[in-house]
């Protein structure tokens, strides 16, 4: 049985008169639920209309060149019955998705995990409110961390009224207060505390530190403190109001904002949800304050004799780093075979090298299958092949990774989509299937990264403001702050194998280095990847001291789609480790001078 339904233009914001500039379908179409009808355009802006069901296109109403509105008639459709009936129940404004044309994808040719779709999907029934509403904005970016703020503030510079809804007391999100950055800055101290014990083998030999974790944890904050307190300036000469709560939705067009002080509802046109990810947790743990998350870890509370860090991955890595530095004998267990999965082998190798001589165990392919909590401490048993005795440890400190707040926040109340593992689908300009709603950072998926965050943040403010702005970035790096540090982007030379590529390896190992020998650290080394063909550089990974800062380099040439020339040709200082960028650019021409490398064949 087939119902007629008229379809029409939905809600596309402020805009009148928008211009069709391509029509999908005709008369007699069969056609899916999502499928694209038509393609509207605006000076600035691109938008697809998508099917609201499945169903065959009785009789077009709108042509090629035709100017339409909110409300225009577009075809009408013998639909599908139980399309049509879910069809009626959704509001006007969520009948279609928003959809960017284009298709990005990354040096590799992969897409980001948040690009799976072709287009976001059509909207889900929505609720309705019609509650009191104690303030209204264009904007409302839901969440202040670097995805949000920089959302925020972007839109701010182009003439929106936005107001930033931050559940933390300060803004910066996870990232500024309870992340990256304090946790930079206690790998900062255990550095320089390493650093010191081993200049006791050239002869500079200094006492054993004292360690005040009071005062440690005060200069820790005091670097949280000084960075939030300059974005609540930044927002205050920008105009963006701050609303401190947590923010959940209530209709496609209201958030309710509650906090110690009540709550209070905001209407808004658009709004961008950066609301981020919280740890990972085991489940069937018991409820000790012993296990902790890496927010708990960067309190340095009663520090432990032992302590287990479970998970091998970034986060896990760099907390014990920290402590490890700080005097706790500390034991690494991780799942898979490998520390740092996703990451080339020959990059995590010196890495573990290193801590092998200094942690009290590191345990690969081995779980954790159950975890007592005792008068002594925390009793933890294993499982896998050559899994160890029960241990019994003073803290766990669980990093098995993060999961995304799509699903806290009552979106489907606002008719938003949200996937499995509470990731919010986007196109690629960060749109939801709710075309005025858009989701940026760690909600959207992997890789759950700050600086991927920032980026999606100004293409979703610019695209709410009408512009044609676009997600299409080749590569995002990914760095482990560990000592020494770990830093790769693009194709990795594993997923170079797997995919069959036609690659070329360059590498430049640091004991050749003036630079690296003259810092006591001769383990690092560069290495990139080119396209045989091409010879353009399509992947890199580096290891070593401030391979954070190197890797710039490597992704700035991917995304410039450089050769082997362009890199080995540029002139880079000397002494320095950035140098060995080009060196290992030259090692896959075969012009490195600084190394013997018997010439390939051809």
């Amino acid at each position: 049985m087939t119902d007629l339904i008229e379809v029409k233009v939905p809600d596309i914001g402020d805009f009148a008169d928008v211009d069709v500039i391509e029509v999908h379908v005709k008369a007699g179409d069969v056609i899916a639920a999502e499928d694209s009808l038509i393609t509207l355009e605006t000076e600035k802006a691109a938008m697809d209309v998508p099917s609201p069901a499945a169903g065959r296109v009785e009789e077009m109403l709108i042509n090629m060149g035709d100017k339409v509105s909110e409300g225009s008639l577009i075809l009408k459709l013998a639909a599908e019955s139980d399309s049509a009936e879910a069809t009626n129940e959704q509001e006007p404004a969520e009948e279609a998705a928003g959809q960017a044309s284009g298709d990005a994808t990354g040096a590799d040719g992969a897409k980001p995990d948040n690009q799976d779709q072709p287009s976001a999907p059509a909207a889900i029934p929505a609720a309705g409110y019609d509650g009191d509403v104690h303030m209204e904005t264009g904007l409302l970016v839901l969440g202040a961390g670097p995805g949000g703020y920089t959302a925020a503030f972007r839109a701010a510079d182009l003439g929106m009224d936005v107001i930033l809804v931050e559940r933390w007391p300060s803004l910066g999100g996870v990232c500024l207060n309870v992340g990256c950055i304090p946790s930079k800055a206690l790998l900062h101290a255990a550095k320089v505390i390493d650093e010191a014990e081993s200049m006791g083998e050239f002869g500079v030999k200094f006492t054993a530190p004292e360690i005040d974790t009071d005062k440690l944890r005060g200069w820790k904050q005091s670097v949280v403190d000084r960075l939030t307190g300059g974005l609540a300036g930044l927002a205050k000469q920008r105009k963006v109001k701050v609303v401190q709560g947590t923010g959940t939705f209530l209709s496609p067009h209201h958030v309710r904002v509650k906090s110690d002080s009540g709550s209070q509802v905001i209407a808004f046109k658009q709004c961008i949800i950066a609301a981020g990810s919280e740890p990972a947790m085991i489940p069937g743990l018991p409820d000790d304050p012993r296990i902790i998350d890496s927010t708990g870890a960067l309190e340095l509370e009663d520090m432990p004799e032992r302590m287990l860090v479970v998970g091998g991955g970034i986060i896990g890595l760099e907390m014990a780093t920290v402590y490890d530095a700080l005097g706790v004998k500390v034991s690494v267990v991780e799942l898979t075979k490998n520390l740092v999965p996703g990451c080339d082998p020959d990059l995590v190798r010196p890495l573990e090298k290193r801590i092998k001589g200094r942690y009290e165990a590191i345990y690969k392919g081995i779980g954790v299958s159950a975890v007592e909590a005792q008068t002594d401490g925390l009793k933890v048993s294993f499982s896998g092949d050559g899994a160890p005795e029960p241990q019994v440890y003073g803290k766990v400190l669980i990093a098995v990774g993060r999961s995304a707040n799509g699903g806290k926040i009552g979106a489907e109340l606002a008719g938003v989509k949200v996937g499995e593992r509470g990731i919010i689908p986007v196109d690629k300009q960060m749109r939801t299937n709710v075309p005025h709603i858009f989701a940026i950072g760690d909600i959207v998926g992997q890789p759950m990264l700050a600086h991927k965050a920032t980026h999606e943040g100004k293409v979703a403010a610019e695209a709410a403001a009408g512009e044609k702005a676009y997600f299409d970035a080749r590569v995002i790096p990914g760095v482990a702050y560990t000592d020494p540090e770990i830093a790769w982007t693009g194709v990795t030379e594993t997923d170079a194998k797997a995919q069959g590529l036609d690659f070329g390896v360059g590498k430049f190992p640091w004991a050749a280095s003036g630079r690296s020998l003259s810092v006591g650290r001769d383990e690092g080394m560069t290495k990139l990847i080119f396209d045989n063909k091409t010879k353009k550089v399509i992947g890199a990974g580096i290891v070593g001291p401030n391979a954070g800062e190197l890797i710039a380099e490597a992704c700035l040439a991917i995304e410039m789609g450089c050769d082997a020339a362009d890199i080995g040709l540029t002139v880079h200082p000397h002494p320095t480790l950035s140098e060995t960028v080009a060196m290992a650019a030259e090692a896959f021409e075969g012009t490195l001078t600084d190394l013997y490398i018997p010439k390939r064949k051809k």
